[in-house]
């Protein structure tokens, strides 16, 4: 093999330079749509598992006959406290602890505004109010 054979088998700095400046552009056009997308995905998982628990905690007022008591929290959903009498569960099949975004949901008897109760996340901020991505999701607004 001669040296001009052995040239040619190799990229050149310019073609290489090329090619990351192509990748660059198409992850810039495409990163922003993907983390959009990841927001609202957890946006979605909040609101389903929001439903998921007020089914549990309906089922859990039928066998009992009440809601949990804040003290008692949602644990009482997936853990049996030997003390409740006609509870029945577990009423949901693992521990829902927190939301996506790491923060625990908000649950609190009597809810506002004469409900029965609130069950809430603040979104990923971990504060009360805010819009997007950190805009608080309550069961009352999952319809």
């Amino acid at each position: 093999m001669n040296s001009s054979e052995k040239a040619k088998k190799g990229f050149t700095l310019i073609e290489i330079l090329v090619v990351v400046v192509i990748i660059g552009l198409l992850a810039s056009l495409v990163a922003p749509k993907l983390f959009s997308k990841l927001s609202s995905s957890k946006q979605k998982t909040v609101k389903a598992q929001i439903r998921m628990i007020e089914t549990a905690l309906d089922a859990f007022k039928i066998d009992v006959g009440r809601y949990p008591t804040e003290s008692e929290g949602l644990k009482v959903l997936w853990e049996n406290p030997n003390n409740i009498k006609g509870w029945d569960g577990p009423y949901l099949p693992k521990p829902v602890k927190s939301d996506p975004w790491g923060n625990p949901y908000i649950y609190k008897v009597p809810g506002d505004n004469g409900r029965p109760f609130e069950l809430k996340s603040l979104g990923a901020d971990g504060k009360e109010g805010g819009d997007g991505e950190n805009k608080d999701i309550s069961v009352w607004d999952t319809e």
